[in-house]
């Protein structure tokens, strides 16, 4: 055999986070991935960066490649030694095409291991809250191709036993094809009333699902614009969706939210609002770099035992002030006798990992706030040491310096911004498709508007909900002539996050209060 091989891993209906761990261990090693169009590209993060990343879908409705040329790219890429994944959406061997690509490994003496994932009726019933079987109800589910038949003169699908009883049925792929196969199982026995669900994109946070019955799905579909892809569900199981439903109760729900942060801070809000619904696009119009020269900060790091006070107003102060303690062979025993002020409970946590307990945490996450605690100290004569970033506001080391105390403020990282926009980002923005954008400093206003230029940047906001994180973020978006419609009583990501869902829910009660239940 070669050295070469061939993993076959299921990806799941959707949701990146639906994989199994061992596909992910494949992912991490393999040298080559062959991903199709229902295989989500954010699991390509996972290979290494130089594996080569070749796309097995469909482009503009018809597949990329057929099935013989992706069995030849296995083939031809596991005799060179390689280390394949064949990313397929759902589970390689549920109407995944995966025994034919097994087949042809085998016949070409190549070692193979197919990782199973969840296919697509499982997940589609699950996050539509729709359970296959049910005690009470159905004790058996069957699992069929809606493309069978099309170009056949007969069809292998048993129509009497699917129409007979109550089981349930799931069709795959059978959207273009929904009207006949609904006509068929009526033809054969089953009743017209039997509730049937389509699921669309299940799992993702564009997840739609539309509820009819046997009698009138096809015209429901045809009314609502469904499109593929999508699994229907037929069976008196589906009756249980509106008591048992509960992804798309989540309050973000539908939602699409831009989110402006630096590229490296974004993942942790990115996972909130997504944990709460919402379809997130990452905005970056901010990268964090080192500063031009480190010579001013350095001086400072090399006399520490002679502060009084460290200011460390961010998580990014904090985490450039102690690599940059790291890289001159320090670590938080040089800040023995020096005080610590961390502004906000974010930064003061992270403060805390390097084993220190912050002295002062300001309860006014602001500058302001902190002039405020400082204020109520003998600052006179007291040397204090503010890193910050290169376009911080001087509030802090004016006030202190009024108060009579000695403040160094080297700059410990610098805020550029990037060229230009992602094009997805972009792309939802051109098409109005947006429903909130998200500015956590006035950094990310100001360089997204430097990025887009003014007045490009207020039309493509025009009904786009601004939520900023506090009053000096809401400052930068007024004086740019951008309506701040969400801002949190408290400054953190964690009240952003709240105040986000609390504002949408209220919408989303008077929204839905006119809508019909069909498409939900």
């Amino acid at each position: 055999m070669s050295n070469g091989i061939v993993y076959l891993v299921g990806a799941g209906p959707g949701d990146p986070s639906l994989i199994t761990l061992r596909g992910l261990e494949c992912l991490k090693k393999a040298e080559v991935v062959v991903y199709d169009y229902l295989a989500n590209e954010q699991l390509l993060n996972y290979a290494p960066e130089s594996a080569e990343r070749i796309y097995a879908g469909k482009i503009g409705g018809r597949h990329n490649q057929g099935q013989d040329e992706i069995n030849n790219v296995l083939v031809e890429k596991a005799k060179a030694g390689k280390v394949v994944v064949r990313l397929k959406g759902g589970d390689p061997f549920v109407f995944g095409r995966g025994g034919e690509e097994c087949e042809s490994l085998r016949e070409a003496n190549i070692l193979f291991e197919v990782i199973p994932g969840v296919t697509a009726a499982v997940g589609a019933s699950s996050y539509a809250g729709i359970p296959l079987t049910h005690r009470e109800i159905t004790a058996s589910v069957a699992f069929v191709t809606g493309q069978e038949g099309k170009d056949k003169n007969e069809s292998n699908i048993d129509w009497d036993r699917l129409s007979l009883g109550n089981g349930t049925v799931v069709f795959y792929m059978g959207v273009t094809t929904l009207r006949r196969n609904m006509k068929r199982l009526i033809e054969h026995g089953r009743s017209p009333e039997t509730p049937v669900a389509l699921v669309r994109w299940a799992t993702t946070p564009c997840q739609q699902v539309l509820v009819g019955t046997l009698a009138d799905i096809a015209d429901l579909a045809d009314a609502n614009s469904f499109k593929p892809p999508a699994v229907t569900i037929v069976g008196e199981v589906v009756a249980l969706r509106e008591k048992l439903k509960w992804f798309d109760r989540r309050p973000l729900c539908g939602k699409k939210i831009v989110v402006t942060r630096a590229a490296e801070q974004a993942g942790e809000f990115s996972e909130k609002l997504a944990a709460r619904g919402a379809t997130v696009l990452e905005c970056p119009t901010i990268s964090l770099v080192e500063p031009e020269s480190w010579q001013l900060l350095d001086l400072a790091i090399r006399d520490l035992p002679s502060y009084d006070w460290l200011i460390l107003t961010s998580g990014n102060a904090v985490r450039y002030f102690f690599k940059r303690l790291d890289a001159l062979g320090l670590d938080a025993r040089a800040l023995t006798g020096c005080r610590i002020c961390a502004v906000g409970p974010k930064t003061a946590e992270e403060i805390r990992a390097f084993g220190i307990k912050p002295d002062l945490v300001p309860t006014d996450y602001k500058a302001e706030g902190v002039v405020d605690e400082f204020s109520r100290l003998d600052m006179h004569d007291c040397r204090v040491l503010f890193p910050r970033a290169d376009k911080a506001r001087e509030v802090i080391p004016i006030a202190l310096k009024r108060m009579g105390a000695h403040v160094d403020s080297p700059v410990a990282y610098r805020n550029i911004f990037p060229q230009r926009l992602l094009p997805e980002t972009l792309f939802a923005l051109e098409k109005r498709s947006v429903d909130c954008i998200t500015f956590t400093s006035s950094s990310t206003v100001q360089n997204l508007a430097a990025m887009l230029g003014e007045e490009l940047m207020l039309d493509m906001l025009k009904g786009v909900a601004v939520a900023s994180i506090g009053p000096i973020t809401s400052k930068s978006c007024r004086d740019l002539g951008l309506r701040v419609d969400i801002e949190p009583e408290e400054y953190t990501l964690n009240a952003l996050v709240n105040a986000l869902e609390a504002h949408f829910y209220s919408k989303t009660k008077v929204d839905t209060s006119l809508a019909t239940d069909n498409f939900n």
